[in-house]
């Protein structure tokens, strides 16, 4: 049978209630850290991005088809230029200024048509760069509220680091002052039972809130006042006083 001195047990609930306080410091850590927003942002931040890469490819497509289009219309116009050129000097063959004004006419009427198709990539790449644009700032809109969210997070499990290095401290001097025995035994039943020790009190267990059977509630009160005795439901260490009887 483990011994203590009974104040020695009685300081076993001053440590009892700095590990609570660790305890609930590392639920609300969890807690945090699984905060039901962060999926949903998460998700819609990787969707809209997703859907940002698809508008960036139309705008991408759009502007090469232009561009080509362009390209198409230069080349035209070239042509009639140079035709225009030969026309104007008035020398050759009647039958090759003939054909040439005819080429003129031919390729005037295909530069409009050219120029049709790039009126029409030029409304196509204009409206693909406004949703683009939208796209963009809806992506910028959606990452400024996950920014902020997780800045919030950060800040609160900044100041739960704090307090709990704080208290881990305090538990780390307060259990430099114990006998290693008691805070050896202490320790092995907080870790495998979830309680380390709690009061007796009129006859109930703290540790488990039972009220003990007639025959345990005897043996325990029996017991030397130096013995630590262990709650027969939780498994804590049981600390008696006479004015809890």
């Amino acid at each position: 049978m483990a011994k203590a001195a009974p104040a020695e047990q009685m300081r076993l609930l001053d440590i009892a209630v700095l590990d609570g306080k660790l305890r609930g410091l590392d639920v609300q850590a969890k807690a945090l850290k699984e905060d039901p927003r962060l999926p949903d942002l998460h998700a819609g931040v990787t969707v809209a991005k997703s859907d940002l890469v698809v508008l960036d490819t139309a705008v991408s497509d759009a502007t090469r088809a232009l561009t080509k289009s362009e390209d198409d219309v230069a080349a035209v116009a070239a042509r009639i230029a140079k035709d225009d050129a030969k026309l104007n000097s008035g020398t050759g063959l009647s039958k090759d200024l003939v054909a040439l004004q005819s080429d003129i006419e031919s390729l005037t009427k295909r530069r409009g048509e050219l120029e049709d198709v790039e009126l029409e990539l030029m409304e196509n790449l204009e409206a693909a760069t406004a949703r683009q644009g939208a796209q963009q700032a809806l992506v910028a809109q959606m990452q400024s509220v996950l920014d902020e969210v997780v800045s919030e997070i950060r800040g609160k499990l900044g100041a739960l680091r704090m307090e709990r290095d704080a208290t881990a401290g305090e538990r780390a001097e307060l259990a430099a002052t114990f006998e290693p025995a008691l805070l050896a035994i202490y320790d092995r039943t907080l870790a495998k039972y979830g309680v380390g020790v709690a009061r007796l009190f009129h006859g109930t267990s703290e540790g488990s809130g039972m009220q003990l059977s007639p025959g345990d509630l005897a043996a325990i009160k029996n017991a030397p006042a130096d013995d630590v005795v262990f709650c027969p439901d939780s498994g804590a260490i049981l600390v008696r006083s006479p004015e809890w009887n």
